[in-house]
């Protein structure tokens, strides 16, 4: 699990790096312009930002990243206790907040309540008898294991945390590829065919001109 952290306070940033690090791949940021760098240069599992940062807010930054399709799941830091800021951020996009001071176990429990919901585990179930494994990029049927590209993993992974959403081909794009290697429409249709002729057809459906859902 990969997770982009977003804090300026450099005696929080050193706890909870520390801590988070011992089970997670954790990049950290002070600014939220360095943050959105990162969310454009890599992919991630999750991002957790604290609102109050150098730069537009951390508010500011989701909000401008669901823009661009961006659905990472998000949890906010914040000292502010009004409830405005709670609205603000869930409408910004946000999953979970957790407010100032707290303790970092409370926060690797909204982390993994996170990974539960978005089905970030290694292997998870997405069919009656079909199991599919993020980290071998295979497929599990009751009559054979197929294995697939990573970017064909990539994609699954990324419908099935999106489930019953219809996702564009754009939104793939910007969310799996860096710009510089972007393929073409051709491309992921391509990979759209070869899995669902692995998982069914009946999984991974094709709304026309819109894009793909999975049921």
């Amino acid at each position: 699990m990969k997770i982009l952290f977003l804090e300026d306070d450099p005696i929080i940033s050193e706890i909870v790096l520390e801590f988070l690090s011992e089970s997670y791949e954790v990049r950290h940021c002070f600014s939220s312009q360095e943050a959105l760098a990162c969310a454009e240069e890599e992919a991630f599992s999750l991002y957790i930002f604290d609102i109050n940062v150098p730069g537009i807010s951390g508010i500011e930054l989701l909000r401008s990243l669901r823009t661009f399709n961006d659905a990472t799941p998000a949890i906010f830091i914040t000292a502010y206790q009004e409830l405005s800021y709670l609205r603000k951020g869930f409408d910004a996009g946000a999953n979970d907040f957790i407010r100032k001071p707290f303790e970092v176990e409370e926060l690797v429990v909204r982390i993994e309540n996170i990974r539960r919901q978005f089905s970030m585990d290694e292997e998870i179930k997405i069919g009656e008898n079909i199991y599919f494994n993020q980290t071998t990029h295979q497929i599990g049927t009751p009559k054979k294991k197929v294995s697939i590209s990573m970017k064909e993993s990539q994609i699954l992974h990324y419908l099935v945390r999106n489930k019953n959403r219809v996702i564009s081909t754009d939104e793939l794009l910007q969310n799996l590829w860096e710009y510089s290697e972007m393929p073409s429409h051709d491309t992921i249709r391509t990979y759209i065919k070869n899995l669902r002729q692995i998982v069914g057809k009946e999984h991974i459906v094709n709304i026309r001109a819109a894009g793909y859902r999975f049921e």
